[in-house]
């Protein structure tokens, strides 16, 4: 699909809860729920909205369509460096199990059994969020010594490698290093996935570059199946699991724009919420700004 059908297939209103699915719902997340079809997954991706590890009363329409439609853009693009969880042909999966809503289709992918791996992998190629915090404190990110000076929003000499833990839902995610990583996954396939994501995360950034974008920093997520081999799985390169920044706009020694949920994040500092539940609600403005971000991430990389 372009993405100008992908924009004229939005909701007009967010749909932030998953109902008349016929397939038992094994797993509910801050944005996914997952449905068992026996023999495979359903991924599907609502238009809920969390910030500080809160889901907010109000949604971003068509958010989850946009998030899957990227998703599925990016698998394509990649499919040549790692297999992914995707069965192939999505219409005829939806269609064999009875899948028919346009809406639900557009936002849900149909994925093989796996077995996730019990870390996350994000790879940085810039030195901003939790890295620049990181930084600025020690000197380092995940014990990896960055040289001094390096200011905000720097582009780093080569992208690095920073694993955190999974956490248990309601907790914190947690930077872990090399020796660490290696030990909760074996050494092995460690020193796999942290190739592949930086292999990955270099692909990304040179295509978004082409789009107009830098790919600051995201996170990948794998799984093995029962022989073993690895799969690329869960989202890739979306707003919601990556840093995008317009190129147009980028100078270091700042936070620079992006194209996600900041805006919200900014709204919710703005007033001054504890960032404890229950969340404010979202004026329409701040709803339709986010929106906007999500929109043009997808219209930059489809074009």
């Amino acid at each position: 699909m372009t993405s100008a059908a992908i924009a004229a297939a939005l909701p007009k209103t967010a749909r932030t809860s998953i109902e008349g699915v016929p397939f038992p719902r094994v797993a509910s997340g801050k944005v996914r729920e997952i449905f068992d079809l026996g023999d495979a997954l359903l991924l599907v991706a609502s238009d809920r909205l969390s910030a500080f590890d809160v889901i907010l009363p109000d949604g971003i329409p068509g958010k989850g369509i946009v998030l899957t439609q990227i998703s599925n853009w990016w698998f394509a693009q990649t499919s040549h460096l790692i297999a992914n969880h995707l069965l192939p042909d999505q219409a005829g999966e939806f269609k064999k199990r009875g899948l028919l809503d346009r809406d639900l289709q557009l936002r849900s992918m149909i994925v093989k059994k796996l077995k996730p791996l019990t870390i996350e992998c994000v790879a940085r190629g810039y030195l901003i969020g939790s890295g620049w915090s990181s930084y600025q404190k020690t000197g380092d990110v995940c014990g990896i010594k960055l040289p001094p000076g390096l200011r905000q929003a720097d582009r780093l000499a080569t992208p690095i490698f920073t694993p955190t833990t999974k956490a248990p839902k309601g907790q914190h995610d947690e930077p872990i290093n090399d020796a660490q990583g290696a030990a909760t996954i074996g050494a092995a396939l460690y020193d796999q996935v942290k190739a592949l994501s930086l292999q990955l995360y270099q692909f990304g950034h040179d295509r978004a570059k082409q789009a107009g974008m830098i790919l600051a920093d995201t996170k990948f997520e794998f799984g093995t199946d029962a022989a073993g081999n690895l799969f690329l799985i869960d989202e890739v390169l979306t707003p919601d699991s990556s840093r995008y920044w317009p190129a147009e706009s980028y100078a270091p020694n700042q936070s620079p724009p992006s194209y996600d949920k900041q805006f919200v994040r900014d709204h919710l500092v703005a007033v001054k919420w504890n960032q404890s539940p229950p969340a404010p609600r979202l004026p329409a403005e701040v709803i339709a700004r986010t929106q906007e971000k999500y929109l043009a991430a997808l219209k930059n990389l489809l074009g």
